[in-house]
């Protein structure tokens, strides 16, 4: 029996860094890592040993034999990558299967390195990978800061809820949040309520991993509609974003587009048509789950404006959406380009994973009753969102027209657009920005003339790469940052830690630390318990501020 790696593969290597026999690649010292999807194990040379199931921070490695029916493919997926490669030679004079390369050592921190302080700003996975590295590595004391009081980032408002083993990452990064050198200060915005320069002048370094938190724009006529949403703030409402309770989503019509063909449009897409009974299940949302369960949303329409061997998602994610309970994944066949690809890919492709998929033609109209169905609608794009007074009517969009000129159009009835063609950052105030890239202008994590400031995450190098990808990315960060303090260039800090958290709690008195947060993830599960939930989330930032203030006082016996 061998193991597999399956869907919810993170990337980030721990498993690779187990395996006794070096069965699982691309490693992170081979030119593939990063540019394949998923890792993959080698059922040649896996021994059984489950180290690497006992490692994975998101539970996606799994005996073959053991795999749901969903998840067979994933055996032979995990077998495919090794097809043609040959084994590596056995070591003949020493116990190991596998040859091993030369131990490297990338950083050599003098004896004499004292403790830094060092203050991170973002709590999601980049934040926290840059963390643990220095926590792990380095006698380092940490401070970490969220504009939000409650920490997570990507791993709480923006992984869907139902994928939770996704989620489990987040128990990783939670570990370190009580740690004796970490402080912890939620609720306490940079350029807000203290500046970049304040925050430099009381630690040695600073990195900041604020990610990309806004969407990139279609450019159509009607976009402004109020029937026009960003999947960014769709995803930010179905996980309980304290800044995304209050709007409300119009789930009222039958049809919703979804322009864009990347894992966030076929997140938002299956959380429109699925089972609303099955989302009670995880930690979506109480909100979110009411709106769903009245929904009227019987079809999702994905535009790609390219063809299907061109998508931007995963093979992964793709292949679940296959599986989604009394939801029926069809492909427009609109454009014969679409059909012409599927028939001639290969089965490890993309398009390939499209074969035997019912073909289907988009009505202009939208569906009335019969089972939920997902539409994959390929080489199309927006050109015109339509509506009258609140909301979105139709959406006119590219249309082959049975030529595959490209040239019409035809109009989509629907009323919402949800439009998933890209994340963002925003400007750090006091640092550099590139407003083409959406980046912080750096060199290798260090902030292009700011002495003392790095980046890492998407805010460093865009929004590409799921969470796994932010564990190198952050290494290099704090690689840098390491040598820059062993070259003596670190600004010399003015204040103390003691310092910053008495500026940080006379700017914003409702600051939450550690216990705080302990006190909303115990309020949190004990209300989820009540409902047969994972947990149940606090919505709204005066919830999460009161709870965790009312913990931390019950803590101290007041």
């Amino acid at each position: 029996m061998t193991y597999a790696i399956t869907q919810t593969c993170c990337n980030d290597a721990t498993c690779v860094a187990v395996c006794p026999v070096n069965c699982i690649h691309p490693t992170p010292e081979e030119r593939a890592f990063g540019s394949t999807e998923m890792l993959h194990i080698d059922p040649r040379a896996c021994i059984d040993c489950g180290a690497c199931a006992d490692a994975c921070p998101v539970d996606a490695i799994f005996p073959v034999d053991s795999l749901s029916a969903g998840q067979r493919e994933y055996a032979d997926i995990n077998a495919a990558y090794y097809e043609g490669a040959e084994p590596l030679a056995a070591e003949v004079d020493g116990p190991n299967f596998h040859a091993w390369g030369e131990p490297v050592f990338e950083r050599s921190l003098p004896s004499d390195f004292g403790p830094l302080r060092v203050a991170v700003v973002g709590t999601g996975p980049a934040g926290m990978y840059a963390a643990q590295d220095l926590l792990l590595h380095t006698a380092a004391e940490v401070t970490l800061i969220d504009r939000l009081p409650v920490a997570g980032g990507l791993v709480r408002y923006g992984v869907a809820p139902d994928h939770p083993a996704t989620k489990k990452v987040g128990d990783t990064f939670s570990r370190f949040h009580s740690h004796p050198r970490v402080r912890m200060h939620l609720g306490i915005e940079v350029g807000r309520d203290v500046t970049a320069e304040e925050l430099s002048a009381h630690h040695d370094a600073v990195i900041y991993a604020v990610g990309a938190s806004t969407d990139k724009r279609l450019g159509v006529p009607g976009e402004d509609s109020p029937g026009c949403v960003s999947a960014t703030s769709f995803v930010a409402w179905y996980n309980a974003h304290p800044e995304a309770v209050a709007q409300g989503v119009d789930l009222s019509a039958e049809r919703v587009v979804v322009v864009g063909n990347g894992n966030v449009a076929l997140d938002v897409a299956r959380i429109l048509v699925a089972d609303p009974e099955a989302l009670a299940a995880t930690d979506i949302a109480a909100h979110a789950l009411d709106a769903l369960r009245a929904s009227r949303v019987r079809e999702v329409v994905v535009l790609g404006r390219r063809g299907p061997g061109d998508a931007a998602y995963t093979r992964s994610e793709l292949l679940a959406l296959k599986h989604v309970p009394g939801v029926e994944l069809v492909v427009d066949d609109h454009d014969p380009r679409t059909a012409a690809a599927i028939d001639a890919a290969g089965a490890g492709g993309r398009a390939g994973v499209l074969k035997g998929l019912a073909r289907v033609r988009t009505d202009a109209a939208s569906p009335t009753g019969g089972e939920r169905r997902i539409v994959l609608r390929f080489h199309s794009e927006v050109v015109e969102i339509r509506g009258e007074g609140d909301g979105v009517n139709s959406v006119r969009v590219t249309d082959g027209g049975g030529d595959g000129d490209g040239g019409g159009t035809a109009d989509l009835a629907a009323g919402l657009l949800l439009r998933a063609i890209g994340y963002r950052g925003l400007p750090v105030p006091g640092l550099p920005f590139d407003e083409i890239s959406g980046t912080v202008p750096h060199e290798g994590g260090r902030v292009a003339g700011v002495p003392g400031s790095y980046v890492v995450g998407w805010i460093k190098r865009g929004p590409s790469g799921g969470i796994g990808a932010n564990r190198t990315c952050a290494a290099e960060t704090v690689g840098t940052l390491l040598a820059d303090a062993v070259a003596g260039t670190l600004p010399a800090p003015t204040g103390d830690a003691k310092g910053f958290r008495r500026l940080a709690r006379q700017r914003n008195r409702r600051v939450v630390d550690a216990r705080g947060l302990a006190a909303i993830d115990r309020a949190e599960r004990d209300r989820g318990r009540r409902d047969g939930r994972p947990r149940v989330k606090l919505a709204t930032v005066e919830e999460l501020v009161a709870t965790a203030r009312s913990g931390r006082l019950l803590r101290l016996g007041r």
